[in-house]
Parts: structure tokens; C-alpha cells; sequence
């Protein structure tokens, strides 16, 4: 849960490069005035006159380019009154300079999917695209100039200032992320760690333009950063555009400055309370570790595996099993100085605080009295590893997950971290936890007085260039042939099938990074009359597949997919199941066999459902004060009229509590005998796979699995909503949440399909949108604006929906711009330059999209059931080609009515 929300990246990154083999031999290249660095697993580095790092990463496995700009600069490097600051400037890039004044716009019009994110010890600028010379020739143009010519003028601070202010009051709502922000400033006494990234309200409302622009000119510069280079393009060329847009740039003969601020050893217990409004209770220890380039930092990451591990882990088992809390988590920091580790547990209502407390610290802190096990690292090391693979096999990550290792001290701290996992002993995973996890260690919401004090070993810095001379690593990664993601050449390599009790199978064979494959299996079972009161046990029987089989535990089955290298995720509800799969060439079938069984024979064990049904409940309770969940659930009950019962029926809190409190084993069991079964299924595979041994698998497994009631898509005919605005207020909430929705009398591939999805993209899809361009831009109202057309494939009914979160004082101001730009659209209409640069922007996001194996392969799976192929997707892109603006100017007069819309606004309206 806290990994996705604060750590940015770092965590999942750890996994994105993985590799196997030796050292790696230097590309070689011939270019003037760049010198060349180690190279090392396909990772090939080179340092240019002004101080610049390049590290290039080919790889043609797919037709996308990604390059990551790194500078060495985050929330670490800010001084008093300047929190936030980093943050700010990475805002305020992407405002321009005067030879690149709308880089948003420019993103849009050529398809790159494009950010900045900021952190701790860093901030980067990335962008993914369809491999193209001139997209990327032009980004690193941008970003050469972005680094020292960027306006970061008071006119963009005035507007920007309130966007950030905005994304910090959205994170105000999250009771969780504001825990971990406080137990952080409570473990940091000195050291920059402690203060929030985005910053103190007081310094980001008044941040002083000289002194940003200062910050700006000492780290911005070409000594202080590392270009990432990843994916298909030619690393000859590519390194001469390099040299030709950042060589120009002089090498700064500013020195920077030397941060040697560190926090003394913790000597005692320390704690402090956060109380507001709704929500469930949580609790959080929160450890001292050494930095990420210690050699006993890899112990710390296993030891977040061995204690909050699901099912595994000491505290899922101490807390979760014996029904103390709803969910435990850890996670680790590896930072440039000493970081932190933060073990969690999050209550379902009514469960008691005190007594979970006690137990969380008694699991964490009694390494000495219950040692750890072998099987408890051997466990932990292969899920490790086996992420660390996974994540991998897709190159567009690999030039953004470099940069923790680069913040840390050097990108090659990303596979010496790797190599330390991999050899680490019982012996040192102990002594870590037993330094480490200790009382006088520890920030919690209580305080305790210890009359024997243990301390953690003084903190330390790590010399990082002596540690690395002659490292290697493993070998380079084989080069994998190119795959076209056009429509007709998916179509001609799609190889389709039925099986005897009608499940379809859609396969798609071709090379991927690390003989990788994606799948997707759709069950569908049911109808409108047969379900009639089943979706919440549908969904809890759903939710209950992999918590094991009859002839496997749920530790089983987790231990079976570490052993396999795959991960599955199975969800689902009433009218069917969803299940995604990720695994190797040579793991696939037996995967497989192992969803099979899961689906086919799950033992549902009674502590199982007492689990699941306390995570609903908690889920259920944190919604209940959230203004994007109490206005969604209005427009939905709106646009979705059903009478309780029905499965389209859209229910209250109240109601989804009751329904999930009454849910029985029997019943759950019953659903799964009555529904299941693979007669209306559809199965989907994309990358590098034997397509006769799955699908002989398949057959085998699935083939003869037959459903035992009819089904029938449950249709969604078009319903006639009448115009309203809802108010929800939701106390002590700093972020507001506003929603505009309209009922269309049009289905997707109708003639005006191609018209209406880019009248859609233009108005408020794509980053040059004139609602982005209003809301965010213009005014700084809000961090994220957009529109949004879900498209219904069956029935002419379509819902459009456009949103925008927002300070609670400024919902007229927000309001009234939506409705004002959604009237001049269909007043005055696009223009035909709106139309060219929408034109180019949406069909390279169409073409990255396909550019992606999980995307394909779920395209498929919906093609199957919807009996179509891919040839409908090079339609569409035709039709898109060859709009007329009349034509799409025409489809948003004939479908978008303002006086019609359905509003919805949710937040702390005081």
C-alpha cells in the first residue's frame, strides 16, 4: 500500500533489471569527445566534456524508446525554507523556455508518454514513445535545453504554486500517507529525510523566484546528471545527438555543496498520534536502516519479505490469521544515507488497537528469541529474485528504474544489490535484525521508556567508487529480434482456436526480453435472471480462488509460483472471472495447470473468508469519508437504476456492508458449483511461447470443464438521466473532487465513433486539452483534470464523464471553468491545427498501446468474446487518419449537451 504511494518507484524499480550471465562488452561506438565507462549486463556507459553521464540500454525485443534524465538533486538538498522546492522546479520545467514554450502540448502531438517524478535524492524526466529518430531526437533536444534554459519565471510560479498545492492536498485525504510523513518526521530529528517531498505548505506558497532560480542553475546542470537511453534505437546515432544537443552545454565551474548532516543513533522509543475524521485504524514501526549501498542492506530487504509477506510472512501469520488486523505490509528505503524501513498493520473495524500493537512490535523485535529459519529465506530470496526477473522483461522501464541506484551513489549499486540478495547467509539476515530491529530503533504512535537501552550501529556513509572498481557482473542480454505491433502484422501472427466445450483461444508466439509471456483467461458465466442477488458472493468467491486448492495451501500455491518465476492476479465478481498471468517460456504450461487447478478445485477455507471479509470491510469504512467514492457511488446509482438484487444494481456503504457481513462458506460454495466452468470462456497469450503445448494444456485442463448454467451477457440498454448537481461533504478532507457525467445514445464502432473519441481527446484527453489547458495550465486549479468515453461494445449506451480534483474553496471557480470550456467547444468547435496535432498525438498512443504484451493480450481475449480481430483496430486508426474537423466538430454539437450533464462534488465545503 505505502510502497506505491511514497516511495515513487524505488521498490518496484529494484526488480525492472534483472539479468543473467557475465560481464558485458562495450558497444564500441565511435564518437568524438565521449569517452567511454564500464559496461555492464547491456547497460553501457559513457561521460562526455561538461561532466554529463550517458548510459544506453538497447534492446529492439519491442518497438519503444524510453529516455530517463536524472539529476542528482531532491528533497535532501533543500535548506530552511526551501521544502518542497525540488518539487516546484520539477513543475515548473515542463512550463518551457523560449525555444520550447509548451512541452505538454508537444508531448501530446507526438505520442510520448511523458514525466518527471521527485524523491529523496533525486529528480528525473522521462518519456516513453514508439521508437522514432525524430521523437527522440527532438526530446533530447528539449531536455538539453530544459536544462539550462528553462524560463522558471514568477509568471509560471503564480499558476504552478496553487497546482502543487493541490497534489499536496490530495495526499492530505490519505490518512495512511500522512502517518508515514509524520512517523518520518518524528524519526528524523536533522537529516532532510524527515520532511515531506512536496514540502511545507508555508515554503511552497511562498517560495521566494530568485531562490528557486538559484537551485535551478547549481543542480541543473550537466555534472550533476545521468541520461538513460533504453529500448529500440540506434545507439550510434544516438549518442552523436547526444554529444550535438547536451555537448554544447559548458561544464559549470560551480563546486556543489557537501551535505554531511546525519542523525545521531536513535537512543529511545518515539511515537506520535495522527487523529481525524473516518477511515480504519493503522499502525506503523518504523526502523533506522543503513544506506542502499551497505552490504547490509540486502538483509534488510529480505527481511521485509520474512515479516510482511503474504501468506508467509510472521506478521500476516501473527496478525491476519489469528484475526488482529485486515492487512499487514513492509517496505525498505534504499537511499544515499541512511534510510528507513516501515512495518505496518491496517485494522478492519472494531478490531482492537492495543493488542494488535503489542503483537506487531512482539513479531518484529523477538528475532533473538525466535530465529530465523532457512526455508523463511529461501522463501523470501526467490520471490525477490523472482520479481526482480519478471519486472524486467520490459524495456521501457529499465531507462526510469536506474535512478535509484544513480540517487544512491551508482547505477551499478542496481546489480550488486542483486548480487548481495543472491549470497547473502542466514547468518548476516540475523545479525541485521537483531541490530536493527530493536526498541530504542524504533518511531511508533506510543511512546515506551526502556530502563536498558539497545543501540543500532552508528550510522555510516559507504565509499561506493572504491567498492565498485573491477566489478563486472553478469553477462550481457541476448538481443531480441523486433516485433511490428501494427494491426494487420498482430493479426497475421494470431493463431486462433476453439475447444471442444467452446472455450476460444487466441495466441500470439513472438520474441520478447527474457523469453517472457503475458496471458489473460476470461470466464463468464450467467445471466441477468441467475444472478439475481449473487454479486457480492460472486465477488467473495472470486476473491477466494487462490487462497487454496484441495490438494494445496496457500502457501503452496505462492511457493509454486516463486518456484516457477510467474505471478497470477485473479479477480472477479459475479458474471465472471478475470485472471492475469505473467511467466516464462518454459513455466507457461505448468502455470497454467496451476490456474486450472486453482479455478477448478479451491478448498475455501473458513479463516480464508474471515480474511477476505474484513479486508472488504475495511475497504468499505475508508470509503465511507472520501469524496471521490461517495461521488462516484451517486453518478453511478444515477446512470445505473437497478433495484437491489439486480447486478447492475450500484449499492450504498450500508448496503455493500450488509451484504458482504451476510456471505456464508455454503454460500460461496454453492456459487462456484452452480456458475463455474469454462464453456464461455476466452484465453489469451502474447510473447515468447510454445503454442501447441499450451494449447494441448488448455484442452486438457480447461477443455472438458463444462459451465453448468446458460449464459448471457448481461445488457446495459441506454437510460435517460435528468440533469442534477449532488454535494457530498466530507469533513477534514483537504482535497475536493468534482465530476461531470452524460448519458450518449451511441455505442463503440457506430460512424461516429472516430469523430466523437477524438472530439473527446481534444476537449479533455490529451495534454494540450482545453480543459488541461484551462484548469491546470491556465489557472493552477488543479492537478489532475480530464475527459473520459466509456465506451459501451454491445448497446448505443455511452457514458462521458470529465473530473478534476482541487482545493475545497475553489469548486465554483473549477466548475465554472469546466462548463464554460466544455460550451466553447460546442460553440465555437476545434480548429483544424487542434485537429492535426490531436490527430498525431492519439494514434501514437494507440500505437504505444499496442506496443505493450499485457495490452495485446487483453485486446484479444475481448476481441474473442466481442468476434472481432484486430483489422477492426487499423480501421479505426484508418478512420481516425482521415477525420474532417466539420466531422468532429459535428459529432461533439450532436452528442455533448452541457444542459444535460449530471454533476457531482465532493470534499470539505466549509
Amino acid at each position: 500500500m505505502l510502497r506505491a504511494l511514497f516511495a515513487l518507484a524505488f521498490s518496484t524499480l529494484l526488480g525492472f533489471l534483472a539479468v543473467e550471465g557475465r560481464a558485458a562488452d562495450a558497444l564500441n561506438l565511435n564518437v568524438p569527445g565521449v569517452q567511454a565507462g564500464p559496461s555492464i549486463e547491456g547497460i553501457h556507459e559513457y561521460r562526455l566534456a561538461n561532466g554529463l553521464q550517458v548510459l544506453l540500454v538497447p534492446d529492439a525485443s519491442k518497438p519503444t524508446t524510453t529516455v530517463n534524465l536524472t539529476y542528482r538533486v531532491g528533497s535532501r538538498h533543500e535548506s530552511y525554507g526551501e521544502t518542497g522546492m525540488a518539487h516546484l522546479l520539477e513543475h515548473l520545467i515542463f512550463k518551457g523556455s523560449p525555444r520550447f514554450p509548451n512541452p505538454w502540448a508537444e508531448f501530446t502531438r507526438r505520442g510520448l508518454r511523458a514525466n518527471g517524478s521527485t524523491w529523496l535524492d533525486r529528480t528525473n524526466y522521462f518519456a516513453s514513445f514508439a521508437a522514432n529518430d525524430d521523437n527522440l531526437r527532438w526530446y533530447l533536444e528539449w531536455q538539453a535545453d530544459a536544462m539550462v534554459n528553462s524560463h522558471i519565471a514568477q509568471r509560471d510560479l503564480d499558476t504552478e504554486m496553487t497546482v502543487v498545492r493541490n497534489e499536496m492536498e490530495r495526499g492530505e485525504n490519505s490518512a495512511g500517507r500522512i502517518l508515514l510523513e509524520k512517523g518520518l518526521a518524528t524519526m528524523y530529528q536533522w537529516h532532510n529525510y524527515g520532511k515531506s517531498t512536496i514540502g511545507a505548505r508555508s515554503d511552497v506558497e511562498n517560495v521566494d523566484i530568485a531562490r528557486l532560480q538559484a537551485f535551478y542553475r547549481r543542480y541543473y546542470q550537466p555534472d550533476n546528471a545521468t541520461l538513460i537511453v533504453a529500448g529500440s534505437f540506434d545507439p550510434q546515432k544516438t549518442l552523436a545527438w547526444i554529444v550535438e544537443s547536451f555537448g554544447k552545454l559548458p561544464r559549470p565551474e560551480r563546486e556543489l555543496p557537501r551535505l554531511y548532516t546525519l542523525d545521531p543513533v536513535q537512543d529511545g522509543e518515539r511515537s506520535v498520534t495522527l487523529r481525524r475524521v473516518g477511515g480504519v485504524p493503522m499502525i506503523y514501526a518504523l526502523y533506522h536502516v543503513p544506506p542502499g549501498a551497505h552490504p547490509d542492506y540486502a538483509a534488510v530487504e529480505l527481511l521485509s519479505l520474512i515479516l510482511a509477506d503474504t501468506p508467509s510472512g510472521r506478521l500476516h501469520r501473527a496478525l491476519v490469521d489469528k484475526q488482529l488486523a485486515a492487512g499487514v505490509f513492509g517496505f525498505s528505503q534504499a537511499l544515499a544515507d541512511p534510510g528507513f524501513a516501515v512495518f505496518g498493520a491496517q485494522l478492519a473495524p472494531g478490531q482492537d488497537v492495543e493488542r494488535a500493537r503489542a503483537v506487531l512490535l512482539e513479531v518484529i523485535e523477538s528475532i533473538g528469541s525466535l530465529p530465523l529459519t532457512e526455508e523463511e529465506l529461501r522463501r523470501a530470496r526467490a520471490k525477490w529474485l523472482k520479481d526482480w526477473d519478471l519486472a524486467f522483461a520490459d524495456p521501457e522501464r529499465i531507462g526510469v528504474a536506474l535512478s535509484e541506484a544513480i540517487a544512491a551513489g551508482d547505477w551499478r549499486l542496481f546489480f550488486l544489490l542483486r548480487d548481495r540478495v543472491r549470497g547473502i547467509g542466514l547468518a548476516d539476515v540475523q545479525r541485521v535484525a537483531q541490530e536493527r530491529l530493536l526498541a530504542s530503533n524504533r518511531t511508533l504512535a506510543t511512546y515506551l521508556p526502556t530502563d536498558a537501552p539497545r543501540r543500532a550501529p552508528a550510522p555510516e556513509r559507504v565509499d561506493v567508487a572504491k567498492m565498485l572498481e573491477g566489478y563486472q557482473g553478469d553477462a550481457s542480454v541476448a538481443q531480441v529480434a523486433p516485433f511490428d505491433p501494427t494491426p494487420a502484422n498482430i493479426e497475421r501472427h494470431t493463431q486462433r482456436h476453439a475447444l471442444p466445450n467452446g472455450m476460444q483461444l487466441a495466441l500470439l508466439p513472438k520474441p520478447t526480453r527474457g523469453a517472457m509471456v503475458r496471458a489473460e483467461l476470461r470466464l463468464r458465466f450467467g445471466t441477468e435472471h441467475s444472478l439475481q442477488g449473487l454479486a457480492t458472493v460472486g465477488q467473495l468467491t472470486a476473491a477466494l480462488l487462490d487462497k487454496g486448492t484441495r490438494t494445496r495451501s496457500r502457501q503452496q500455491i505462492q511457493d509454486r509460483l516463486d518456484e516457477l518465476g510467474a505471478d497470477i492476479d485473479i479477480s472477479g465478481g459475479a458474471t465472471g472471472v478475470a485472471v492475469s498471468m505473467a511467466a516464462r517460456r518454459d513455466t507457461l504450461p505448468q502455470v497454467l495447470e496451476l490456474v486450472a487447478e486453482l479455478l477448478r478445485e479451491p478448498a475455501f477455507p473458513p479463516e480464508a473468508l474471515e480474511e477476505v471479509r474484513k479486508q472488504a470491510l475495511a475497504r468499505i469504512d475508508a470509503q465511507r469519508q472520501d469524496p471521490e467514492a461517495q461521488v462516484d457511488l451517486l453518478l453511478g446509482q444515477r446512470f445505473s437504476p437497478y433495484p437491489p438484487g439486480d447486478v447492475r444494481h450500484v449499492p450504498s456503504f450500508d448496503e455493500r456492508e450488509a451484504a458482504v457481513r451476510r456471505v456464508t462458506l455454503d454460500d460461496v460454495r454453492r456459487f462456484h458449483q452452480r456458475f463455474y466452468g469454462a464453456s464461455h470462456a476466452q484465453f489469451a497469450a502474447v510473447g515468447d511461447f510454445d503454442a501447441e503445448a499450451v494449447r494441448a494444456v488448455l484442452a486438457e485442463r480447461l477443455g472438458n470443464w463444462r459451465s453448468g448454467e446458460p449464459y448471457a451477457r448481461v445488457p446495459r440498454p441506454y437510460v435517460e438521466v435528468r440533469p442534477e448537481r449532488l454535494v457530498v461533504r466530507t469533513p477534514d478532507r483537504q482535497n475536493a473532487y468534482l465530476r461531470m457525467d452524460l448519458a450518449l445514445p451511441v455505442q463503440e464502432l457506430h460512424p461516429d465513433y472516430p469523430a466523437l473519441m477524438m472530439a473527446n481527446y481534444l476537449l479533455g484527453q490529451g495534454g494540450n486539452s482545453r480543459l488541461w489547458t484551462r484548469v491546470r495550465e491556465t489557472e493552477g486549479l488543479s492537478y489532475s483534470v480530464h475527459a473520459y468515453l466509456g465506451w459501451n461494445a454491445w448497446e448505443p449506451y455511452t457514458v462521458w464523464s470529465a473530473s478534476a480534483i482541487f482545493a475545497p474553496q475553489n469548486l465554483e471557480r473549477v466548475e465554472q471553468a469546466m462548463r464554460e470550456e466544455i460550451a466553447r467547444a460546442v460553440a465555437e468547435g476545434f480548429t483544424a491545427e487542434e485537429l492535426q496535432q490531436g490527430r498525431e498525438g492519439l494514434l501514437n498512443f494507440r500505437r504505444l498501446s499496442r506496443a505493450q504484451d499485457r495490452n495485446l493480450a487483453v485486446a484479444l481475449v475481448e476481441n474473442l468474446h466481442l468476434q472481432r480481430n484486430f483489422l477492426v483496430s487499423q480501421q479505426v486508426d484508418e478512420a481516425l487518419a482521415r477525420l474532417s474537423v466539420d466531422e468532429v466538430n459535428a459529432a461533439l454539437r450532436k452528442y455533448l449537451q452541457p444542459q444535460r450533464l449530471v454533476v457531482g462534488a465532493g470534499g470539505d465545503f466549509k
